[in-house]
């Protein structure tokens, strides 16, 4: 299987299959893949769109790229909020300790600017000494004992989403 190939396919309009998009997401994880082929695949996804196949594989990829969170041994109920994109979106800022404050669980992970706005993490991290780099064991010890926290993806947790944020946002495939 070739990169090229499979950034043709889409760029043709054609349905990618499982197997091509885990081949181009590892890959790329794995840094086998480089940024100008990947690129080439978003603007192909920005100029043809995904089809709902494509777009569970895609996740799917991303999720299981690094480290699944297990939450299960934190009880009660766990409720994420992610943006859609906006203007200053500043939602999660407020949301997030509001929710907690009313005993359900905030687990969150939370990206940078894309585009012109500023991103979740962004926001926070202008708060001198906040942190958003945290190891997976700190983040569920922040839920367990504040009920909120807000992580980026790392190279542990969802690295594929990671590399292709900052990717989208300088290729201008932002909205795709």
């Amino acid at each position: 299987m070739y990169g090229k190939d499979i950034i043709r396919k889409k760029r043709d309009g054609n349905e990618l299959s499982k197997d091509e998009i885990s081949f181009l997401i590892q890959g790329y994880v794995k840094d086998e893949i480089p940024d100008y082929q990947i690129a080439a695949l978003l603007m192909s996804i920005y100029l043809q769109g995904l089809t709902t196949k494509e777009t569970v594989f895609f996740t799917e990829e991303l999720i299981t790229s690094g480290k699944v969170i297990d939450l299960s041994s934190i009880p009660g109920k766990k409720i994420d909020k992610h943006s859609t994109g906006g203007v200053g979106d500043k939602v999660s800022l407020v949301l997030a300790p509001l929710v907690a404050s009313l005993g359900v669980n905030v687990p969150m992970i939370s990206g940078r600017s894309l585009g012109h706005t500023g991103g979740t993490l962004d926001k926070l991290e202008s708060i001198h000494g906040f942190q958003t780099n945290l190891s997976v064991d700190t983040f569920i010890k922040n839920i367990r004992e504040v009920g909120v926290c807000i992580i980026g993806q790392t190279e542990e947790v969802t690295p594929a989403d990671k590399k292709l944020y900052s990717l989208r946002d300088a290729t201008s495939t932002v909205e795709s």
